[in-house]
């Protein structure tokens, strides 16, 4: 089992294998996009593949494959079977923009898939157009329907934007009245490629007033016992088949019991989402060090992980702004 310096076990491994991505959401990358690397500057699906092994030894039994988008990168799905033959990883779940993901599902499922996280932040196509800047929302509503017909537990993560969506919550959360699904809102964060914006300070959408506006119109909604290691608050309406979440990815409350690590698409090792990276295992792995040198160096870097993020930040060398497309989801 891996024990970070402040007694947390880390068991979840959150690993993103491509830096692209076929939506330009604005709260994640400007406009014009980021200059997407080489593939020779990523890991490779063997890397990968070692990587989790490594992991897994050291007690690592959760996967989330992120991106970018992941099921833009060539021979995915091949990779996913192998991450699911690796001992000890007992649950892959994925997160995806849901654009190319419907007709895959069915091979997800016989995978055993254990979740899918489907980003979707608004339900009205025009307003889904100026957020992601394409006109793909057909295609993510369909995987929606078909992760729900192929008994695929689903998370809908919606981040919330002033002046963007925030007329679009209630209607999210109407979601969950007659399908099995969580609706999960995000406190917008900063991993834009610029920074905070303006306007994202002065009119912040808060874990406290994101769920003043829902009490609002459900005061019979109450809180359910979240999983351990949650990053969500969770919550039920009666009479609902799915539940309500609140994700305060941005004030940041969940990081006390945090058991995650996180490998970006080029091999940055983070202990944080708001660190700038401990190591690359990508280098180290392309300079033939061992396994045991790699797990030797997985367990230092533990012993010196920040208390939260707000530590971690406090600790960079440069300002947060980053896309969160070259993080990792």
């Amino acid at each position: 089992m891996l024990i970070d310096n402040h007694g947390r076990p880390i068991n979840y491994l959150r690993l993103a294998v491509t830096d692209r991505c076929n939506l330009r959401c604005f709260y994640c990358m400007p406009e014009e996009g980021i200059q997407y690397l080489p593939k020779p500057h990523l890991l490779s699906y063997e890397e990968m593949i070692r990587l989790v092994t490594i992991l897994a030894e050291m007690g690592i039994s959760k996967v989330r494959i992120t991106g970018g988008e992941p099921f833009l990168r060539r021979d995915i799905m091949p990779f996913l079977w192998k991450l699911s033959e690796i001992e000890g990883i007992n649950k892959i779940n994925i997160t995806t923009n849901g654009v190319l993901t419907a007709p895959l599902v069915p091979e997800l499922k016989k995978l055993g898939v254990n979740s899918v996280n489907l980003s979707l932040d608004s339900l009205d196509r025009q307003r889904f157009y100026e957020i992601t800047r394409r006109d793909e929302f057909p295609k993510v509503w369909e995987t929606l329907e078909t992760l729900l017909a192929h008994d695929i537990p689903v998370k809908i993560n919606t981040v919330v934007m002033s002046g963007k969506n925030d007329e679009d919550i209630l209607s999210m959360v109407e979601l969950a009245r007659d399908q099995n699904v969580s609706v999960r809102f995000i406190e917008e964060m900063p991993f834009n490629g610029a920074g905070l914006r303006p306007d994202q300070i002065q009119n912040f959408w808060s874990y406290g007033r994101i769920m003043d506006l829902i009490r609002s119109a459900y005061p019979e909604i109450y809180r359910l016992q979240d999983e351990p290691n949650s990053t969500s608050y969770n919550y039920q309406i009666p009479n609902f088949k799915g539940s309500i979440g609140v994700i305060a990815a941005f004030s940041r409350t969940f990081c006390g019991t945090c058991n995650r690590l996180r490998v970006t698409p080029t091999g940055v090792f983070k202990t944080c989402l708001y660190d700038d990276g401990v190591f690359n295992i990508r280098d180290m792995m392309r300079q033939k060090l061992s396994d045991d040198e790699i797990k030797l160096l997985i367990s230092e870097a533990l012993q010196s992980r920040a208390l939260d993020g707000f530590e971690a930040e406090r600790n960079r060398k440069n300002l947060v702004s980053e896309s969160m497309t070259t993080i990792g989801g």
